[in-house]
């Protein structure tokens, strides 16, 4: 039977097994979060053996060549030697700047990093509230206007993660993680086209920078934001969207609760085939949205998505 090496242990596996069950079996406490090999919360580096890798593609040449692998979507076949992911040693320090409610389920959360993170609208970072506790979540700062990196957490679910963020206060310590997404972002060579932004719960985060970038970029043709929420009380950051719409003439806002979904997409119309769509929620939303903007005849290779995946149990 193949041999793991980890953390001053050594655990007898079946032949083919995948390695991070191997691990939460035998009590290693690796992060992970959608198994998906998307969060990459269960990144271990590879320091002797060979793992079978089913996505090898999620990570860059350079991770890799450093003997990173995400540790659910690897096979165990031989003896290897693994070192867990720490965040002291491999991600980047940060305080927390400020906590504070922006509705009853969402957090904002403010850090100010050890050295300066290069960043750009739509993308989202890995961050560390403990040595076996990760969530990815996007970005609502902007990079160049704002002096920290924001982040929305939805608090509406008790978890490993939301439960500790709930009690964090200014000076606190996490770690961020790598910077991650490309599929949401903003092109200077959109400014004449109209834009489609639709949001479903913290969805708002990235989409919420994207519209800022956007504008900063004196984008001139209509932008159009949809945000979807629980209810009436979860449309967070209105008074600042608001705000910028009365700065914006170009700027239309749109909210409506899950109910109201379906008879407020059907009321989506396009006025240019030259539209493009950034959507960003919950995969369920994510399809709804997508599905629309089908049937209103937007081609597939103007619609950029990123889905909030659900943490695996």
């Amino acid at each position: 039977m193949p041999e793991v090496s980890v953390a001053q242990q050594r655990i007898r596996v079946a032949p083919a097994s995948n390695l991070l069950d191997s691990l939460l079996a035998a009590g290693v406490p690796v992060a992970h979060s959608c198994r998906a090999g998307s969060c990459h919360a269960c990144m271990v580096r590879c320091v002797g053996g060979v793992l079978v890798d089913a996505q090898s593609q999620a990570l860059s040449l350079s991770q890799r060549e450093q003997g990173w692998r995400l540790a659910c979507q690897c096979q165990v076949q031989d003896d290897v030697s693994i070192e867990l992911f720490d965040p002291i040693r491999d991600a980047q320090s940060a305080r927390v700047h400020s906590c504070d409610w922006l509705s009853e389920q969402v957090l904002r959360l403010r850090l100010q990093l050890q050295r300066p993170l290069r960043y750009s609208a739509g993308q989202y970072v890995q961050l560390w509230i403990a040595d076996d506790i990760a969530r990815p979540y996007s970005l609502a700062s902007l990079a160049g206007e704002d002096p920290w990196l924001e982040l929305h957490i939805d608090c509406a679910a008790n978890g490993a993660f939301t439960s500790r963020a709930r009690h964090l206060q200014a000076g606190d310590s996490l770690a961020v993680g790598e910077l991650r997404g490309a599929a949401l972002h903003y092109d200077p060579q959109w400014q004449a086209y109209p834009l489609w932004l639709l949001a479903a719960g913290t969805g708002l985060a990235p989409l919420y920078a994207v519209l800022r970038e956007a504008l900063r970029q004196e984008h001139s043709a209509p932008i159009h934001l949809l945000h979807v929420a629980r209810s009436a009380a979860e449309h967070y950051l209105r008074e600042e969207l608001e705000e910028l719409a009365r700065q914006y003439p170009q700027l239309q806002l749109q909210y409506c609760q899950a109910t109201e979904l379906a008879p407020a997409l059907a009321q989506l119309r396009l006025v240019s085939r030259q539209t493009r769509a950034l959507l960003c929620g919950a995969p369920e939303r994510v399809e709804e949205f997508s599905r629309r903007l089908y049937l209103a005849g937007l081609p597939r290779n103007q619609i950029f998505a990123d889905l909030y995946l659900p943490r695996a149990r």
